[in-house]
């Protein structure tokens, strides 16, 4: 039988501590499944929690207490009972889980019902279907619920994620909280969370949302509105500072503007060269037709001039994005770049199409043609940078191939 073990933080909230506990006794005694304890993590509360907690834990063998000797913020809280839960109680599922009954009791077997599933991160959502908000929240705080979401999964990158800021989780521990770095922790506070959701997701941890009824704050006002919208965003910055696939990225985007600046220089070289010309005028039979794109001079100079930057953009990324996994072996460099040139077909497509469509539309001018190029870009960089991980580097697996 696993253990759960649900993960409450507390700070003043002698009030609504015995109700919880009850309520949790009565839930627990219908579930047969798992085995279940109750843990509150108090950073010793100056009206005393800890004091209610301890009394209730002469009547209830499940219930626990880790006590902080000064406040921790809610991130230190969780922290303190996720290492009690694993050290101590040698849990093999953590639930977090609030204090106020801003979570229901009830909705606690809609996340145990997916353990079964294998999954590493199961999220109770406020904002996937079945989920709701309460109908009494401000427009304020709707506000800032709504808006703190966006920006996490903006930030993180994690579009799949809709509910970052939910405090109702079940995380498996084995392979996932115990190797866990706790210390390396952006936030105490509220912030915490969404770290830890983001380098699950980060990760390619199995992770779900399920929806759950969320209930206003029966005492207090949410935290979120205060003084966290500001914490979110320093642990964003600070996430993807250190997030090896955005420092991945940003070079990837740093030789990828390399290449546009050799692209735009050859493009206009290739013009006045006559080579663009030659290619063109074999094509000239195609004028006025369908296929009249095949005799525009810019389209060649395009064509050409896109595959000048592959050749930067091959050599610098192999030497300075893709470093860990360079390829160095002649032979190997010279397979890889065939490769490269094959896999960066869409992209000279892509450029062929819009600049020589651009000067057909409105004239063959430099100024058409270098705003034809930046109109491509976006499509082109984001074409290689798949490509590439997926083909040159490897750095990807695609889904459907076994390791």
């Amino acid at each position: 039988m696993q253990k759960v073990v649900i993960v409450i933080p507390t700070y003043n909230e002698r009030e609504q501590t015995p109700k919880m506990i009850e309520a949790l006794a009565e839930f627990f005694k219908t579930v047969k499944k798992y085995e279940m304890h109750l843990l509150y993590a108090d950073d010793t509360s100056p009206d005393k929690t800890y004091e209610v907690v301890q009394e209730k834990m002469k009547k209830y063998s499940w219930l626990h207490l880790a006590l902080n000797e000064k406040k921790s913020g809610i991130g230190g809280g969780y922290v303190t009972g996720f290492r009690y839960a694993m050290e101590k109680l040698k849990a093999d599922y953590v639930m977090e889980f609030d204090s106020d009954f801003q979570h229901r009791v009830e909705d606690i077997p809609i996340l145990l019902n997916k353990i079964d599933e294998g999954y590493d991160l199961i999220i109770g959502s406020r904002y996937v279907k079945g989920g709701t908000i309460p109908e009494k929240w401000g427009l304020k705080r709707k506000f800032f619920s709504v808006v703190g979401n966006l920006v996490c999964r903006i930030g993180f990158l994690a579009p799949k994620v809709h509910d970052f800021t939910t405090g109702f989780k079940l995380t498996k521990v084995k392979g996932n909280l115990d190797q866990y770095e706790f210390n390396n922790l952006y936030s105490k506070n509220f912030a915490y969370k969404i770290q830890m959701t983001a380098e699950m997701v980060n990760t390619g941890k199995k992770v779900v949302e399920v929806p759950i009824k969320f209930q206003p704050r029966k005492i207090g006002e949410s935290k979120l509105i205060k003084n966290e919208l500001g914490d979110f965003l320093r642990v964003i910055f600070l996430f993807q500072l250190h997030n090896p696939k955005m420092l991945r990225f940003i070079k990837f985007g740093t030789v990828g503007f390399t290449g546009y600046l050799v692209n735009a220089l050859t493009l206009e070289l290739f013009i006045r060269s006559g080579i663009a010309n030659n290619l063109a005028r074999s094509f000239s039979f195609t004028s006025g037709t369908n296929l009249g794109i095949l005799a525009e001079v810019s389209a060649w100079a395009a064509l050409l001039s896109t595959e000048m930057a592959i050749i930067s953009n091959f050599t610098f990324n192999n030497v300075w994005t893709f470093a860990e996994v360079k390829i160095t072996k002649p032979l190997q460099i010279i397979v890889k770049f065939l490769q490269f040139n094959l896999s960066s077909m869409g992209a000279l497509v892509i450029q062929f199409l819009i600049i020589g469509g651009a000067v057909m539309i409105f004239g063959d001018t430099r100024l058409v043609r270098q705003i034809g190029l930046l109109v491509g870009m976006p499509l082109v960089l984001t074409f290689n940078y798949v490509m590439y991980n997926l083909f040159i580097w490897k750095s990807w697996k695609l889904p459907w191939v076994k390791k």
